[in-house]
């Protein structure tokens, strides 16, 4: 537990704490009664009223959505099942600057809409609810559809011959099984969507904010310390809540639940509605997926001069076409990203690896208080994180703020709770006898991990690493603050090419864009290729 807690230690808690400290902070005391001032103000409460409300919007669209599209893929056996699976988590690990960028391209200014119809959807709560729903869409499918094909179907056989209608048999007897499931789920929904930060930048305009958006303007553009820090500490107090309710319908869910082997609960979709129930999902995969991404890839391509790779060739020159928005090529920011990205998943894979190894010993209170600490970086701002490493790691020993470190390190802390949830039930699994026999018959500690468990936890890590990976290659809330003008990321050159004007940087947006996105999908293409699911989780 040293290392992973000396981590969150020196770059989290001590950024985290030395920024709200600022902010409550006057004159050497506390200041607490600017909490109260703070969440009094109508300006305020606006904001915390619509994070909640599109928040609550965007899981009820997402399950209204989703859920006959989890039936399809754990009930029905069809040709491409397994690269439609695929191709419906693609959303889920793309970065959110990317998402936006794709829906504006539909939904914006000059997009497919505006050209077909006239009608344009940017800066409207719609935008946001949609490109919310595609970006959820495969938690719902693959939590729920996940245990939905290991529900044994035979229960609900059983209440039909006794009587029991289709619906009633749902209703009574797989419905409640689904429950957890359900809420599971549609918690992680809310909590991804109340802290939305790049959809709802770029696709809500200035009407629209959020609380991580709305920390991030008090911060950048208001230097407003202080308000910041409440609507930090809100949001901390806010997702804390919804982890701990998540945590519990978790273990209700593994108490309650019998499984039985996927392959026997899917065949081949029989009569006209289940035909038509395969037919509307794969629609509905087409249009709010592929399509977004289609036109993505459409506009990158669409130069002034007809279809061609003038904006990709675009990339490669600095100040094209006038633009100062880059010291440096913004081709580069691909280079930059793969570096930054690789070194974060070295990082997150050390320390969750680790961590999920000192979890494995179920030493109670401590060990569920250490689990806790692992999932805070999912409950604070990461403009928060982001902003508080440049005021922290500036003096000696930690003199950081001009290191490229410091890029991977903020990235790091976003991997490294997606490295602990997927080794942590591997490890778990592994026989502690085998341990002990390979203790007995002479071997170290250390031989015995590498003999024993690695072995078994080989694929997993592999997982892990990928997930990582994608998280860290998307990281974008933290990064903004400290990555370095000579050294963009590409969710942050995406960004800056969005926030100018301009015919060439709204195409450079698109070609970064569609880079980024291709990046990511390769990575779960090959994530899929090594992965086991069992358990239909992420």
């Amino acid at each position: 537990m040293a290392v992973p807690v000396a981590f969150f230690a020196l770059f989290f808690a001590y950024p985290v704490t030395a920024i709200v400290g600022r902010g409550l902070k006057a004159e050497g005391a506390w200041q607490f009664g600017r909490i109260g001032e703070v969440l009094s103000r109508p300006d305020i409460l606006d904001v915390l009223w619509f994070t909640t409300w599109q928040a609550l919007a965007s899981t009820a669209l997402t399950l209204l959505i989703a859920l006959p599209g989890a039936y399809v893929f754990a009930r029905f056996d069809f040709p491409g099942r397994q690269v439609l699976r695929a191709v419906v988590t693609v959303p889920f690990v793309l970065p959110t600057v990317v998402v936006g960028t794709a829906f504006l391209a539909l939904l914006g200014r000059g997009g497919l809409l505006d050209e077909l119809w006239g009608v344009r959807l940017d800066t409207t709560v719609w935008a946001i609810l949609l490109a919310h729903v595609f970006f959820n869409y495969a938690v719902v499918v693959r939590t729920v559809g996940g245990l939905w094909s290991q529900l044994d179907p035979r229960q609900e056989e059983a209440a039909r011959v006794l009587g029991a209608g289709r619906f009633a048999a749902f209703r009574r007897v797989t419905l409640p099984a689904l429950a957890p499931a359900v809420a599971a789920a549609a918690l992680m929904v809310f909590l991804f969507t109340f802290t939305s930060f790049g959809v709802v930048q770029i696709l809500g305009g200035p009407a629209y904010s959020t609380l991580e958006v709305e920390i991030y303007r008090q911060t950048a553009q208001l230097l407003d310390l202080p308000t910041a820090a409440v609507l930090t500490l809100v949001q901390f107090a806010a997702v804390g809540g919804i982890l701990a309710v998540h945590a519990a319908t978790v273990r209700r869910r593994e108490r309650a639940l019998k499984l039985v082997d996927p392959a026997q609960t899917s065949r081949r979709p029989r009569g006209a509605g289940q035909w038509a129930l395969l037919g509307g999902v794969l629609l509905t995969a087409l249009l709010l997926i592929l399509l977004p991404l289609g036109v993505l890839v459409e506009r990158s391509l669409d130069g002034a001069g007809g279809y061609g790779f003038g904006y990709y060739e675009a990339l490669q020159s600095v100040g094209a076409g006038g633009s100062s928005t880059f010291l440096v090529p913004p081709l580069e920011a691909v280079g930059n990203s793969l570096r930054y990205a690789l070194v974060a998943t070295l990082i997150a894979l050390v320390v969750g690896g680790l961590a999920a190894a000192a979890l494995t010993r179920r030493a109670g209170r401590l060990v569920r208080g250490f689990d806790a600490l692992l999932m805070l970086p999912l409950g604070v701002s990461a403009v928060t994180v982001g902003f508080g490493f440049l005021i922290t790691l500036d003096k000696p020993p930690l003199d950081l703020r001009t290191s490229w470190i410091l890029v991977p390190l903020a990235q790091a802390l976003v991997g490294v709770p997606f490295v602990v949830r997927t080794m942590l039930p591997v490890l778990r699994a592994v026989d502690d006898r085998l341990r002990e026999a390979a203790a007995v018959l002479g071997a170290s500690p250390l031989r015995a991990w590498r003999e024993v468990d690695l072995p078994l936890v080989r694929r997993a890590v592999l997982v892990a690493a990928g997930f990582a990976f994608a998280v860290s290659l998307g990281e974008f809330g933290a990064t903004v603050f400290i990555a370095r003008p000579d050294n963009p990321t590409l969710p942050v050159a995406v960004a800056r090419l969005l926030g100018r004007s301009g015919e060439l940087n709204y195409g450079q947006a698109m070609a970064l864009s569609t880079i980024l996105m291709l990046v990511c999908a390769v990575s779960l293409l090959l994530l899929e290729r090594i992965r086991t699911d069992r358990s239909g989780e992420f």
